[in-house]
């Protein structure tokens, strides 16, 4: 049955949420975008993030706060015309995701490697141990 545009492609995702078991879900948009397996080895993180359709030129990286953010951007035109000019098929793609990551404030963004194949993206954290900070004896004034 065709819907309305006005009701979007996900009419029922809100209502099947009620379900046991997680219900129904589309998996056709974009849940399936930045889907990310994490290991943890000695020597850090490593993050394996699904990025199909996106080129390395989409991509950027960003450390802030302790935060790793992972942002792509794409936007596609695929035209096909017949012998008269007239379109066959159009098709437009455009768009962006992003993901975030808390790595902790000891990290630098000299530490963390990247690298991008096959629709995936790469990402080598390493641990750093989180130093305690000294404790201040704080006294309070005794007047008299």
């Amino acid at each position: 049955m065709l819907m309305p545009s006005i009701f979007g492609e996900n009419l029922f995702d809100d209502f099947m949420d009620g379900f046991p078991f997680g219900g129904y879900r589309n998996t056709s948009s974009f849940n399936n975008l930045m889907k990310t397996d994490i290991r943890d080895t000695d020597q850090g993180y490593e993050l394996d993030i699904d990025m199909p359709g996106f080129a390395k030129e989409d991509i950027r990286a960003e450390l802030k706060d302790g935060y790793l953010t992972v942002k792509a951007q794409s936007s596609q035109d695929r035209d096909e015309k017949d012998e008269n000019g007239r379109y066959i098929r159009r098709e437009r793609y455009s768009g962006s995701c992003q993901r975030s990551f808390f790595v902790g404030r000891e990290v630098t963004q000299e530490d963390i490697k990247a690298r991008f194949e096959n629709g995936i993206l790469k990402l080598s954290v390493p641990k750093r141990e989180v130093l305690p900070k000294a404790e201040e004896n704080r006294y309070i004034a005794i007047e008299g």
